[in-house]
């Protein structure tokens, strides 16, 4: 038989170890290895390039500066430059599911690059009571913000598509929409999603660094103490307790914060940790003006040096970008650290990161760079085997790097819609050089060769 497209010579990297065999991919799957070079329309010369299971961002949020329908295709784009092959998007409405849910979806699928997932936003009574509406359409994991409420309460939403108006909302996320969200995301099976601040002592934090006229990214470090991470973290791991539900912290990025997710794991919370990778390679005091400004804040040097220990021994599964495709003038818009605007672009540099600092640095495995970057991913969040491998009868989503590659990051290198990035001249020693999506080869060498609208919604199933 001829096979649409065979990868030769490339090393790959599978649970078990690396294998040097070559790869045949058919019909968007993956159908076998084998040391032969069959007959083939496309051939894929990897010599001297290690082949990942296509990398998936858990963490994205885009949709929110830019409707959805021109954030798909620009943030996917960033991504698949990136060598990520799926993203996941927090979805933020502002109005009850039914009635904003639909236009949402519709617009996501014609506009990206890369397959996505979602992961639904919860702020209200009335979207707890509409969870399975959610579950229906194939939304099967659900965030919440304890981050959010009171003096801090201040969001922007989703912008419906084909809008250009901001939405801004003011949240509550009380305790008790907390353990409702949790009741019910447990009854339907899915895991939940948290960022775990808590807000009453963050808005108290704010209030007294302000009286103090305190500026800087070490001021709002500190007025967002890793206390207050610890305190989120105790109370819904109680609720993951009380409910038998599925807890999963994101952007996890302090000593203190792991400390108290590895209590709460002792007392038999279900939990899964996310981390970011301006938690492995930024720091407060190394950081220059208020572009690396972001919730929870950056910490120390320590901190960084606890997050990388903890990926070591495998305590942190998987790696999330929170990437937020913003741009300078809404960034900076304030005077001071008070009034910019949290969160960044980070979905096209986390594997270069990851490469450079990590494997590059022997700090972790290619082994555990598939698991953090692909595998545990889909097997939290019910795409396992479909992603996340590269076993027979998987979707070819094939990520090749080469690990010897260096290059400056610079912010147009991605095609997003941020004009700017934190990582601005840094020089990486590792990158992904070609992207493929279920067999298509959708970036090649920094270009995107891919058609839009290739990227589809990844069906899940609930454990």
């Amino acid at each position: 038989m001829t096979y649409d497209t065979v990868i030769t010579d490339s090393h790959i990297i599978l649970p078990q170890g690396m294998i040097d065999k070559n790869i045949l991919i058919d019909e968007g799957k993956i159908v076998g290895f084998t040391n032969d070079t069959p007959a083939c329309d496309n051939k894929i010369n990897g010599n001297g390039l290690i082949s990942v299971p296509g990398p998936i961002d858990t963490h994205v949020h885009y949709g929110v500066y830019s409707p959805i329908n021109e954030a798909a295709k620009t943030e996917s784009h960033a991504a698949a430059i990136g060598g990520i092959t799926t993203m996941m998007r927090m979805l933020r409405l502002k109005d009850p599911f039914s009635n904003s849910l639909q236009a949402q979806l519709d617009a996501s699928s014609y506009s990206h690059y890369i397959d996505y997932a979602i992961h639904a936003s919860v702020f209200t009574p009335q979207q707890i009571n509409e969870m399975n509406i959610c579950v229906e359409k194939g939304i099967t994991s659900f965030k919440i913000y304890m981050n959010l409420g009171g003096e801090v309460g201040n969001v922007y939403m989703d912008i419906p598509p084909n809008s250009s108006k901001l939405v801004e909302s003011q949240v509550n996320v009380t305790n008790e929409i907390v353990e409702q969200t949790v009741k019910t995301a447990a009854s339907l099976g899915c895991p939940i999603l948290v960022h775990a601040e808590d807000y009453e002592s963050c808005g108290c934090g704010i209030k007294t660094a302000k009286e103090k006229n305190q500026d800087g990214l070490s001021a709002w470090s500190n007025s967002r103490s890793p206390e207050f991470e610890a305190k989120a973290i105790k109370t819904v791991s109680k609720y993951g307790r009380d409910y038998d539900c599925v807890i999963y912290f994101a952007h996890i990025g302090s000593e203190r914060a792991l400390a108290q997710i590895e209590e709460e794991k002792k007392l038999g919370t279900k939990i899964f940790v996310e981390t970011c990778p301006h938690y492995l390679s930024l720091s407060y005091d190394k950081q220059e003006g208020y572009l690396a400004k972001v919730m929870p804040p950056i910490r120390t040097e320590n901190d960084n040096k606890a997050v990388w220990n903890a990926l070591s021994k495998n305590q942190i599964d998987t790696i999330g970008t929170d990437h937020v495709a913003n741009q300078l003038k809404l960034k900076l818009a304030g005077d001071d650290v008070w009034g910019a605007l949290a969160g960044f672009p980070g979905i096209g540099t986390v594997i270069p990161i990851l490469l450079n600092d990590g494997v590059n640095q022997n700090r972790i495995t290619l082994e555990q760079f598939v698991q953090f970057t692909s595998q545990n991913a889909a097997k939290i969040f019910g795409m396992y085997p479909q992603k996340g491998t590269l076993e027979k009868n998987s979707d070819a989503d094939i990520t090749m790097i080469d690990l010897k590659r260096e290059k400056k990051v610079t912010s147009d290198l991605f095609g997003g819609f941020s004009d700017y990035i934190v990582y601005e001249g840094r020089n990486l020693k590792g990158w992904p050089v070609k992207t493929i999506v279920r067999g298509e080869i959708v970036a090649d060498d920094f270009e995107i060769i891919g058609k839009l609208g290739h990227g589809k919604l990844v069906e899940r199933k609930i454990s």
